[in-house]
């Protein structure tokens, strides 16, 4: 026969909401550096899509190609893997991918 402890005995209501509130206000800031980046990402492309075929090209490309690989990364924080949609979406120059090593 097994016993099981009755529910009163596990984690306390005060404490379980704590750490709701906690996980919470991780989620939240989660999102808020994830849309930071994607601003980010459209500020650093339409500047090299205006200036992009001068003599700051590289430095365009660097910076966009800075913007998003921190992007990626956040977006990964936040359990979304796969970039492909978000390539399309924000339009991201061949040039800028090449430079995060994308083939």
């Amino acid at each position: 026969m097994s016993v099981r402890m009755p529910s009163n005995f596990g984690r306390s209501g005060a404490q379980e909401n704590a750490l709701d509130l906690l996980g919470h206000e991780i989620l939240a800031e989660k999102a808020a550096a994830l849309g930071r980046a994607g601003q980010r990402v459209e500020e650093t492309l339409a500047k090299l899509r205006e200036n992009g075929e001068g003599g700051d090209r590289n430095r365009l490309l660097k910076e966009a190609a800075a913007a998003v690989h921190g992007y990626f990364i956040q977006r990964e924080l936040c359990g979304l893997r796969k970039h492909d949609a978000v390539i399309r979406e924000y339009n991201i120059p061949r040039a800028v991918l090449v430079r995060l090593g994308a083939s």
